[in-house]
């Protein structure tokens, strides 16, 4: 990855199938995100992961707010999910979808009893002046590298 990059790549293996490494990715996605990571004024209780096309990552409070972070934008079991990621450099919600940019998550088969999680955040560029920031926050320590070190634990503590 060079500096100028609107893409950043990820990966990890995990000692799970393919399928059952989609479903934990999907299916238990609040308990791999890191609660911190939060937009909402009070603490997030869970994290949801609507898994359809048209669906979305929404945190929840204990006060009963939401945050609708991300749309669900292609659902291929077990081999696919790309959803939006709707946080803009100011890591704030950004509601013009053509100023959002998006993650794919693939689940390859890497021999007989794990699989390849591969994150791709592409289009970071899309969401504008700043949009450095963003690429930053998610391929440094605190973003997709710490979200896959905890999904990984997830699957191995199942």
């Amino acid at each position: 990855m060079t500096d100028s990059s609107s893409t950043i790549q990820r990966s990890v293996t995990v000692p799970v199938s393919p399928a059952a490494a989609f479903e934990l990715f999907t299916g238990r996605f609040g308990d791999f995100k890191p609660r911190e990571h939060n937009l909402l004024g009070t603490p997030i209780t869970e994290t949801v992961f609507e898994p359809r096309i048209g669906g979305s990552i929404i945190d929840r409070a204990d006060d009963g707010t939401e945050c609708r972070w991300a749309r669900i934008l292609a659902f291929e079991p077990p081999h696919r999910v790309v959803f939006s990621w709707d946080i803009g450099p100011t890591w704030q919600i950004e509601t013009d979808h053509e100023r959002c940019s998006e993650v794919e998550i693939s689940f390859t088969a890497d021999g007989p009893s794990s699989t390849l999680v591969a994150v791709e955040h592409r289009h970071l560029d899309r969401h504008g002046p700043g949009w450095e920031s963003v690429r930053q926050g998610v391929a440094g320590d605190g973003g997709w590298p710490l979200y896959l070190a905890r999904y990984r634990e997830l699957t191995t503590s199942r």
